[in-house]
């Protein structure tokens, strides 16, 4: 299981590997691309998409001069852990289990929230959000109070 690390440390690049960095985000974002590990002796492997993702991730933020850290979770979280990752209150998330939103089990009298299920939930409310705005921008169009033209938030 993995541990959580209490404070992540950051990287931020040294200027004179920006070249090399700049290089490196422009191979990963190739969508054709399937980078391999070459060793020293020769030994090559192909890098898993998931660690593919992360690196891109990574590469493409130390290109754009942004420090880079890595935080590594638990399979499972405590209440607060998975507030701290959604950025609300403990009560507001337990309410949210209460409600079934996001599937929990118990440990004891403990809940524990999958790292799966909690990313999940995420992206759905990620979705929905725009979803709303993109409502928001038609109904406020079609009463007149949104100019075409105007830069539409809803779509980025």
């Amino acid at each position: 299981m993995l541990k959580q690390k209490s404070s992540p440390e950051s990287v931020l690049p040294p200027e004179k590997e920006q070249e090399s960095i700049a290089q490196l985000a422009q191979i990963l974002s190739r969508e054709s691309a399937q980078p391999k590990l070459v060793t020293s002796n020769g030994e090559e492997i192909l890098i898993p998409e998931s660690v593919c993702n992360i690196l891109r991730q990574a590469v493409q933020a130390m290109a754009s001069d942004r420090a880079v850290s890595i935080v590594r979770y638990n399979r499972e979280l405590t209440t607060q852990q998975a507030a701290n990752i959604l950025n609300v209150s403990r009560p507001f998330l337990v309410k949210l289990l209460d409600e079934g939103a996001i599937p929990y089990i118990k440990v004891g009298s403990h809940r524990r929230i999958r790292f799966k299920d909690l990313i999940i939930y995420r992206e759905q409310r990620k979705v929905m959000r725009r979803q709303g705005l993109k409502e928001l921008t038609q109904f406020l169009q079609e009463e007149g109070f949104y100019e075409a033209g105007i830069h539409d938030i809803a779509h980025n």
